[in-house]
């Protein structure tokens, strides 16, 4: 059975063409490891397989890379399918092979070929954890232990639809100003290497003394034009060390997360969004029956921050020894008042799941209204930091000039 998946892995895209029952000829497509799977697929549909050749993949659709976003749509396909009560394995086949991305599909059939195989479906999506993380398996074991795997496909679709919705929009109010800061810095680049050489030429011939503001200017292009490898080798070096850091240090996640959260405005945003995502989280594993305990250790890395992700496990640690959760929330120091009151009134009441939705839906949107702040904010400051600077490059150029008009008004 296990030999199923790497099978799939390599399966190919074939060509045929056939005669169905009452002679009829027919074509299409099929993804399988070899011409003898399609064929013997062919004959179980009543298919008499004429031709059959590998489809060539030189001027073929290339793989793109699977994103969060693909996992986000293939979960709820395949909990409207399941919910229209197309079979489960019916139901990998329809999506895996109407999807756009090749790449998805090898995906998608590798965990069809593994439940056609007697795998459960969490044990198949086990098999992939780049794309399919231990919130999403727990989830999914949760569902098909207690025969409600339809409701809990539908949760996990509309969590993961939530989560990516959210993480769209902190890129949102992070990529105007990058944008903007890596074309003014491009624009200043061509500047300093290419036009202000012409005019230190001409200045030059003046015969004068250029301002100091000029002056410092020119020889600030000097230094770029004799030094820019070492400037853009910098600039890549300082981002691949940083990206290394990230991955291979905890500490040092840490200590950015810690600034991020105390940043003026935008740690607003990424507290706010921390939040979200650990009530949307723990709501949706605990409406789905996941012990709390065992929901928390889940959430712990999904709430997109090292510091918020320590916090649950702590709390973690106190609810398994009997603590409420409200209490080891509000031990944490990091929690809104509001919600540590949400929070307990669910226990009160035994809805739990109810009040973090409500929480978390409260905090999506404020997340939505401080990104809308952040760019409404961003755009004048942004206007005017690239007007100081092109600004301030124009008027050096030009003071030699003006001196030189003064001096001849003089005369």
């Amino acid at each position: 059975m296990a030999a199923a998946a790497p099978k799939a892995d390599k399966a190919d895209i074939f060509i045929w063409e056939g005669a169905d029952r009452k002679g009829k000829r027919i074509k299409g497509e099929t993804r399988a490891p070899n011409v003898a799977m399609v064929r013997a697929d062919l004959r179980r549909q009543g298919i008499n397989p004429l031709k059959v050749k590998k489809k060539s993949t030189l001027f073929g659709r290339r793989k793109k890379k699977i994103r969060p976003g693909d996992i986000a749509v293939f979960s709820r396909q395949l909990a409207t399918m399941m919910a229209s009560g197309v079979p489960l394995v019916q139901s990998f086949d329809i999506v895996g092979r109407g999807h756009d991305n090749p790449a998805m599909q090898d995906l998608i059939l590798s965990i069809k070929a593994d439940i056609e195989g007697g795998t459960a479906l969490a044990d198949a999506l086990k098999k992939h954890p780049l794309y399919f993380d231990d919130l999403f398996c727990n989830l999914v074991a949760a569902g098909e232990a207690a025969g409600v795997l339809e409701e809990l496909l539908h949760k996990i679709a509309t969590y993961k639809e939530k989560t990516e919705s959210l993480k769209g929009k902190i890129k949102k109010a992070l990529f105007y100003p990058a944008a903007v800061i890596i074309v003014a810095f491009i624009v200043t680049a061509i500047i300093m290497i290419f036009v202000i050489p012409q005019f230190k030429a001409l200045f030059s011939s003046f015969g004068s003394d250029l301002p100091a503001f000029t002056q410092m200017v020119v020889v600030m292009s000097e230094w770029m034009q004799e030094w820019w490898w070492a400037l853009v080798l910098g600039l890549l070096g300082t981002g691949f060390l940083f990206a290394n850091t990230w991955k291979r240090s905890r500490k040092f996640r840490q200590t950015v997360d810690k600034i991020l959260l105390k940043t003026p405005i935008i740690g607003n945003i990424v507290n706010k969004a921390a939040i979200a995502r650990f009530a949307r989280t723990l709501s949706t594993m605990f409406a789905a029956g996941v012990p709390l305990v065992e929901a928390l250790e889940s959430v712990a890395g999904a709430t997109g921050n090292v510091i918020y992700g320590d916090a649950v496990l702590r709390m973690r640690e106190d609810v398994a020894t009997g603590q409420s959760l409200q209490l080891a929330m509000k031990q944490q120091n990091l929690f809104p008042h509001m919600v540590i009151q949400m929070v307990a009134i669910g226990e009160e009441a035994g809805s739990i799941d109810a009040m973090l939705a409500k929480v978390a839906d409260f905090y999506e949107e404020e997340v939505d209204n401080a990104v809308d702040a952040l760019s409404s904010l961003l755009e004048p400051l942004i206007m005017v930091i690239l007007g100081t600077l092109i600004g301030g490059l124009v008027i050096a150029m030009y003071l030699p000039i003006f001196q030189m008009g003064n001096a001849i008004m003089g005369q």
